[in-house]
């Protein structure tokens, strides 16, 4: 390799870097469930929630706490990333089914 393409690649190296420094955390949805209700993640790092819908209706994912909005198709996936957050408790619904669907995320 010569030197002129070096920044390059080390860019590339260190954006891998980060992206595999991510926590993932599944979260599935099921007659109008979350579950598991609640979750932790580690305090002060970016997580990515990956929520499988796996009921036939939509449902959106909705979280004033986390700041996020997110509509999941029915029998289907969204990945929706978090943080870096705080020490704390922050609820989340399902605003199609909020008397049910209704969780919280846990950063330690």
């Amino acid at each position: 390799m010569t030197l002129r393409y070096l920044p390059i690649a080390l860019l590339l190296v260190a954006g891998t870097a980060v992206a595999a420094d991510d926590a993932e955390l599944l979260l599935t949805l099921h007659d109008h469930r979350f579950i598991p209700a609640e979750v932790q993640v580690p305090a002060n790092r970016k997580v990515r929630l990956v929520v499988e819908n796996r009921d036939p209706t939509p449902e959106e994912f909705d979280s004033h706490a986390l700041n996020r909005e997110k509509v999941i198709p029915g029998n289907s996936r969204a990945t929706i990333f978090i943080g870096p957050l705080a020490p704390g408790r922050y609820p989340f619904i399902g605003e199609f089914n909020a008397a049910t669907a209704q969780g919280a995320v846990i950063a330690r």
